[in-house]
Formats: C-alpha cells, structure tokens, sequence
C-alpha cells in the first residue's frame, strides 16, 4: 500500500493523483473566487490554515510542477482584466497586487496538499487519497464475466458501484478537460465561464438521468410489496413527493404554502410561512436511498438560502447526507432532513425549525 510520505517524496506518485480535486471539499470546502474556478495565493494559505509566507515558499521550491498543474502568475494587461471581471466581484477584501499575481485553480491546490508536510489540512487530504487509492486495490472494478446466481452481489451494492463509476467517468472526460483548456487560455474568459456553464449545466441533466434509471432498477428487483411510510415515499415520483412535502408543512401550521419544482424554481421546491412569519424554503430530492446528498450539492442550496431570503431553510431528501454536506448545513443553518428524520415526520413528528 502507498504510504503517505512517498506521496510526499514522489513527484511522479503525485501526479497520477492530481485529477481527484473531490478530495479538497470531502475534507474541508474550498472557497473560489467569483470565476468558480481559481484561489488567491492568501485563499491557499487560508484553506490549508498556515501562513501566507508558507505556500509562497513552497512556491519558489516546487514552481515548475506547480505550473505544470496550473498555477498561472499573470501580469499587465491580463491582471487588469482579470482584477476587473474577478476580483472585483469578490464579497470580500482581496490584495492589490502591484505587478503580477498568482492565481490557483483547484487541481494546483491538490498538489500543494500533497507537497505540504506542517498542515492538518493538508495530512488529511492526503489520506483521503490513500484511502481512495487502497480501496481501488481492494475492490476492483466489476467485469462483465458471468458468475453463478450464489455468488452475485446485492442489486443494490451493484448498482451503487456503477453510478460512482459512470460519475467518475463523467468528470474526468468531461469537467476536468474543460477546466484544463480554461486554465490554459488567457483570453475571452468571459465567453469561456458561458461555455463552463453549459456543460455543467449538461453534466447535471445527464446525472438526473441516471438517478432515475437507477431508481427504476432499484425498484424492478423489489420482489415483496411496498410497506410502512418510507416505502409509500420511495414509490413517489418527483412531483408527488413534493406535494407529500408540501402535506407535511400545511399539517405542521405553515400558511401561503406554495409548490414552485421545475427548471425554473431557482432551487425553491416548495415555499412557505410559520405561523409566526417566518419564510421557509424547501428543496425536495426524491434520490435513490443508496445515494448520499453531496456537499456541492448543498453548497448550491445555500445559494438558493440566500437568494430567496429565507428564515428557515430546509432540505428533504430521502437518502442520507454525507458528512460534509452536514458541516456546511450546521455552519449556515440549514435543516438537513435525511431519510430517518423524514420517516418520522411523515408519521407525525413535527421538524423542530417549525415549531
């Protein structure tokens, strides 16, 4: 098995990490500037809880396989356009470089995960990796090869392991090439971050795609008939769902409760007000009960928080939620309702947040 200081040794070994940026937010989210895809020197720093002096070091003694990676010191003219189309949008005070500045994307801040021996951060993103690499050797991909009925896995497991697959695949001939072409060109950004856009955009119809087939084959191996609440639930399609949602607000003494779900809710599945005045926001994922709610998933219902100006916000889903997307639901104070909260309200238990 890899060990951790050979990761750090190797550089040849680190490269052939250096596609899984998942593991920055499975340990710790990384804020981006507006652009979505670039970090401030001071933004490095800031992640990986050292000082400044710190990553700039790391810098001058690993320069040409931080570039290699991505990293970008831009000067002049380009600084200037990027000042006023990035920085400029950005919520918080940021440096006024007075020559030339270093700009990061996520895949060179993975590399300085793996570089940097004095940060907690950093040990922990590391092993993450090893994880994820020891458990690759451990559980090989699937063959097609035919087995015996006895010796055929659970359809669950199965078909857990072909959506991580078929999502892997997805970023890697997808997202990260885009990512690259983008860090790797200077110009026209603005038309660039459109066509990010689109493909994002695209990649997330194609995963709402494949959860409903998935679902669709969860339910087809299903020999025994549907029983108790959360089977009721798990039978639902997406609009239905959020109409049981919507049930479950009226009953709990919520008014003006209103059903928005489609492309044009802007993340507001159902919207309502407590009995005492407060604006609730619900977001409704009716997800296969083997999947977990992501933390970028929750990140984009913060947004919708914001953007909708909510008192109380809350996401219902009828899986679980990993643990990141957890902390950042504690941190901006969303209500995470996961599969067994979920069954207990149906059955008349009322959320917390409402009462």
């Amino acid at each position: 098995m890899i060990n951790e200081v050979a990761l750090v040794e190797s550089q040849a070994l680190r490269q052939s990490f250096t596609e899984r940026t998942e593991a920055l937010d499975r340990v710790k989210t990384l804020s981006l500037l507006p652009d979505g895809m670039h970090v401030t020197t001071a933004m490095v720093a800031a992640y990986f809880e050292v000082a400044e002096t710190v990553i700039n070091n790391l810098l001058s003694r690993h320069r040409e396989e931080l570039e290699s990676n991505g990293l970008r010191v831009i000067r002049g003219a380009e600084l200037q356009k990027f000042k006023e189309l990035t920085l400029s949008s950005y919520p918080e005070s940021y440096p006024q470089p007075r020559s030339s500045m270093a700009v990061w994307p996520r895949r060179t801040v993975l590399n300085v995960a793996m570089l940097l021996r004095d940060s907690e951060i950093a040990r922990r993103v590391r092993t993450y990796l090893l994880d994820v690499e020891h458990t690759s050797r451990v559980h090989p991909v699937i063959t097609d090869t035919p087995r015996r009925d006895s010796d055929v896995e659970s359809l669950d497991a199965h078909i857990t392991r072909l959506s991580e697959k078929s999502f892997t695949r997805l970023l890697g001939a997808t997202v990260v090439p885009i990512l690259n072409a983008l860090i790797e060109t200077s110009g026209e950004q603005q038309r660039e971050l459109i066509s990010l856009r689109e493909n994002v955009q695209q990649i997330e119809r194609r995963l709402v795609r494949h959860d409903i087939q998935l679902r669709r084959l969860q339910r087809a191996q299903e020999q025994r008939p549907l029983t108790g609440v959360m089977a009721s639930i798990d039978a639902m399609n997406w609009r239905e769902f959020e109409q049981h949602i919507a049930g479950l607000l009226r009953r709990d003494g919520c008014i003006d409760v209103e059903i928005h779900g489609g492309s044009g809710d802007r993340g507001a599945d159902v919207t309502a007000y407590t009995a005492d005045g407060r604006r609730v926001v619900v977001q409704c994922k009716n997800f296969a009960p083997y999947r977990s709610v992501w933390s970028g998933e929750m990140q984009k219902f913060v947004g919708t928080k914001t953007l909708h100006r909510a008192d109380v916000a809350v996401y219902v889903a009828t899986c679980p939620f990993s643990r990141e997307s957890l902390d950042i639901a504690m941190q901006v104070g969303v209500t995470a309702v996961h599969r067994g909260l979920l069954d207990a309200w149906s059955a008349g238990a009322k959320l917390q947040v409402l009462k």
